[in-house]
């Protein structure tokens, strides 16, 4: 997995309206990039992590932060997700998994005792020059937002 200090991977995907979203489009800017990776639209965890990133989002531009979500859902999939939780940022189909192997997101993992290969919840913070300045791997879903606010706190 991508470790804090490194420079961030390049990427390129499809949002929900088949737009090309590249990382490269958002650096540059006096914003950081909050990159979270998830698992599935519209699951529990998912909906709680989409909805507390969408009730703050006012709060987290203000702060500077832009905000993508990346799963290996296909658009029309992100599409039904956004629409049904009012989501106003872009959610990126990582249908090939070349984003979340990139990011060394896509791992083994266990439920009730079957091992199978997913998306593990990371969100990277991404300076304006492409550097990983904050990994959350222990994402609380439902208060998400505390999480990357408190860490711009910290520096």
């Amino acid at each position: 997995m991508i470790q804090k200090g490194e420079k961030a991977p390049l990427f390129e995907g499809k949002d929900e309206n088949g737009n090309l979203i590249k990382l490269k489009d958002f650096l540059g800017t006096k914003k950081k990039t909050v990159l979270y990776f998830y698992p599935k639209d519209d699951t529990s965890g998912c909906t709680a992590q989409a909805c507390n990133l969408r009730d703050n989002y006012e709060a987290l531009l203000e702060k500077g932060y832009q905000i993508i979500g990346v799963s290996i859902d296909d658009e029309k999939s992100h599409q039904k997700f956004i629409k049904k939780y009012d989501l106003p940022f872009p959610l990126v189909a990582d249908t090939d998994h070349s984003i979340v192997e990139a990011y060394g997101v896509w791992k083994e993992k266990s439920m009730y005792g079957r091992k199978y290969m997913g998306t593990v919840r990371v969100t990277f913070v991404i300076d304006s020059k492409g550097i990983v300045e904050e990994v959350i791997d222990k994402v609380k879903t439902a208060d998400h937002t505390t999480q990357i606010l408190s860490m711009n706190n910290e520096q």
